[in-house]
């Protein structure tokens, strides 16, 4: 792994958060579709697993009009991967959600997330 490699890993998961920390308010579609590969791999809880960037970005979409804001606790990377950990205000109080990236040719070619289905629904999310 290269010092390269691990700032352009940094980059993106900090490009992807940029996109979506303050919801609606930060939210591009067009920057977001830049750095996801167009046939990204996507796993969790609600959704379950799927293909395509497109039927991300629906998705994100949907959770920056619920989430007022996020707070990051933990960002780990390396040169092909990054795991975080952050808090996300929705509207009936906070939800803790695991993130876990795959990096590759430059995009985001896959994301995992995990939280309490329970408690995001009860807080305001869909």
């Amino acid at each position: 792994m290269t010092e390269d490699q691990l700032l352009h890993t940094d980059q993106l998961i900090h490009a992807y958060y940029d996109n979506l920390e303050n919801g609606t308010a930060s939210f591009d579609e067009q920057r977001l579709r830049q750095i996801l590969a167009p046939d990204l791999r996507f796993e969790a809880p609600m959704a379950g697993r799927s293909v395509g960037a497109e039927g991300f970005i629906k998705g994100a979409a949907a959770f920056a009009e619920t989430m007022r804001g996020m707070t990051m606790l933990e960002q780990l990377c390396t040169d092909q991967a990054a795991a975080t950990l952050f808090d996300a205000e929705m509207p009936g109080g906070t939800v803790r959600v695991a993130e876990f990236f795959q990096i590759a040719d430059s995009k985001i070619q896959s994301l995992r997330l995990l939280y309490d289905v329970h408690e995001y629904q009860a807080r305001g999310g869909c």
